[in-house]
């Protein structure tokens, strides 16, 4: 966008990642939010500096300004193209001080000439190769490795420690900061063999949940729900109607799960101190550094290397403050690199959740009334979008996080947070008021759906799926949901095969369209609608934190199972050609439909509906067994 609207190719323009010595300010990368919030501001300033620059380059070559036009940095004389400038004459390596006295006006879409056209990743060389560095990579002299004491279980208390044996491991040493107890060794394998030579007694609260029992703890715990949106009558609708449909939908924790464990490196130097760290919001880190270390915001410096997956997991700094804590008791740089198993314990989990539904169809397949409360979900994506004349959405207070209490361990943001569950449960719902009413689907979608950007997403999935139209269960396994998220509207249709003697699903097809207004780079958007296709596979089918009161039982991926390139089916995207509307979000919205078209295409492979995520081959056997009572 930058480059289109200040007219330089696109490799010239380079952008610097949230280092908070050199940006103003940076709020982190999270919600599908860059282009949205970021691509405005960016394109002003740009619109601004072609300006400016067009007026230095008037004056410079004493050409009125209408006489001039700019291609690549270039500036010249319509009527003598010898006569030019480029941008790098013009500022002479010096900043531009320059204001416009108005506000520049932005080039047209018509107009560009980078943006809507696919370009390929420009780090796609430095990742394959290695020359990308995470912060892992980061080494600094005299360096020192640390592992830290962790509790068996949430809310356990330290008791005595016993840190006689680490004198065995040469080199070792060990630093106690109020509750932080960390060895710390000059190479990765000391401080591993030093850790385990470390006794410590801890007592653990009892705490009697586990991922089967939580749901009832959290309808326990809940507070009324606060009505987000309502409208009409319900009891009017539920008169009017001639079937109704009651579900509770379960949606169980999941972890982040990145390839890179939360990983950072801090060193103090000249009274400073700088941390890189896999970071998603470096300057939220800058601040909590600041305020652990007793210093000023100013001299604390937070540089983000490459991020190795984060999906709203790496908005939480832990790793980089206890690395910061270490480098100031010890004088000396300080890594701290979680592994496997912390990275499972200290993740802030996408929190268990439920939704509860009520909703009735009437005459000519059209719903009368649809009553929704979501419980941790969240408000993201509970907002239904049919034409229900009689209608309340609902969400429990506080959000997906809740209150004390609430959840035995941390929870946070999740890819899309809430809209997983709260379209799951809600495109699930309306499956089966179709299969109540006799109806298709997408016919029944339609019936029900007046917003026409909607019925577009529908129709553009449905047409490039090949959708055969048909009651559920129909025995072909096809299924179809729709969502919002980010501004950009989704639909997605899946073909998948059901084995009835074991329950296992395989997804043999997607085909996801999505309206995102003005595709900024149409692969990159291409890249992330696979990309949420591919790991939603992995919420929808495989992904649950199991877990013991305070104790996560899942330490690594030998239990705890994200999609593998085996799983994969047919991918299809299509991006609806909407230039004329401004861009929207690209990274979250396709994964919000994983789960509830694979339900849908489940039902009607073999008639079992699953109402609890991830929908593993023994729940679905359940469901087929249910089928037999």
């Amino acid at each position: 966008m930058l480059a289109d609207e200040l007219e330089v190719p696109l490799e010239s323009v380079d952008m610097v990642m949230g280092d908070t010595d050199l940006c103003p300010w940076d709020m982190g990368t999270f919600g599908s939010m860059t282009t949205r919030f970021f691509g405005p501001p960016l394109r002003a300033a740009a619109a601004e500096a072609r300006e400016v620059l067009l007026e230095l380059a008037a004056e410079k070559l004493d050409v009125a300004r209408d006489q001039l036009e700019v291609s690549d940095g270039m500036v010249a004389n319509v009527a003598d193209p010898e006569q030019k400038v480029s941008y790098a004459e013009l500022v002479e390596g010096q900043a531009i001080a320059r204001r416009l006295d108005r506000k520049a006006v932005l080039e047209s879409v018509e107009n560009f000439t980078i943006v809507g056209r696919p370009v390929k990743r420009m780090d796609a060389v430095a990742k394959v190769t290695g020359e990308a560095k995470f912060a892992g990579d980061i080494r600094r002299e005299g360096m020192l490795y640390a592992r830290i004491l962790r509790p068996p279980a949430h809310g356990a208390a330290l008791g005595e420690v016993d840190a006689s044996g680490i004198e065995a491991v040469d080199g070792a040493t060990m630093v106690v900061d109020g509750e932080l107890v960390a060895v710390l060794h000059a190479t990765p394998d000391g401080t591993d063999r030093a850790i385990t030579e470390v006794e410590a007694a801890w007592e653990t609260p009892e705490l009697d949940l586990d991922e089967d029992s939580i749901f009832e703890h959290l309808l326990k715990v809940a507070p009324a729900g606060e009505t987000l949106d309502r409208g009409g009558d319900l009891d009017a609708g539920l008169t009017e109607s001639t079937a109704e449909a009651r579900h509770t939908y379960l949606d169980g924790y999941v972890a982040h799960a990145p390839i890179e464990t939360h990983t950072a490196v801090a060193e103090f130097a000249d009274g400073r101190c700088t941390i890189w760290a896999s970071t998603q919001t470096p300057f939220r880190l800058q601040t909590e550094a600041a305020e652990t270390l007793g210093l000023p915001a100013e001299k604390v410096r937070v540089i983000p290397p490459f991020v190795g997956g984060g999906f709203g997991g790496k908005t939480a700094n832990r790793q980089a403050i206890e690395a910061a804590r270490l480098a100031k008791r010890t004088g000396r740089p300080v890594q701290v690199a979680w592994s496997r198993a912390e990275e499972f314990f200290y993740d802030t989990f996408r929190p268990a959740a439920v939704v509860k539904i009520a909703a009735g169809v009437g005459d000519g397949g059209r719903i009368t009334y649809w009553d929704y409360t979501t419980y941790f979900a969240g408000s993201r994506g509970a907002e239904q979008f049919y034409d229900i004349p009689n209608h309340r959405t609902a969400a429990a207070p506080g959000g997906w996080r809740g209150g004390p209490g609430t959840h035995p361990f941390a929870t946070g943001a999740w890819r899309a947070p809430g809209n997983n569950p709260n379209t799951f449960a809600r495109e699930s719902h309306i499956d089966i008021l179709a299969v109540q009413a006799g109806i298709d689907p997408v016919e029944f979608r339609l019936r029900n759906l007046e917003d026409k950007k909607m019925r577009v997403v529908l129709e553009t999935t449905a047409n490039r799926f090949g959708w055969l139209e048909a009651g559920a269960p129909s025995g072909r396994g096809q299924g179809i949901a729709l969502g919002i998220d980010a501004g950009t509207y989704v639909g997605l249709a899946a073909e998948v095969d059901v084995d009835p003697a074991t329950g296992k699903v395989t997804v043999r097809r997607l085909v996801c369209a999505q309206d995102m207004g003005l595709a900024i780079n149409p692969q990159g958007a291409t890249i992330q609608m696979e990309g949420c296709l591919t790991m939603g596979l992995g919420y929808a089918l495989a992904e649950e934190v199991r877990f013991s009161g305070g104790e996560v039982l899942d330490t690594n991926f030998d239990t705890y199972e994200i999609p593998r390139f085996s799983w994969l089916p047919k991918i299809e995207t299509v991006i609806i050609d909407a230039k004329n509307d401004p861009p929207q979000g690209g990274g979250e919205p396709a994964i919000i439909v994983v789960g509830a078209a694979i339900a849908n295409a489940i039902y009607d492979a073999v008639g079992a509906r699953v109402y609890r995520m991830p929908m593993t081959a023994e729940r679905v056997k359940e469901a087929l067994k249910r089928l037999d009572v």
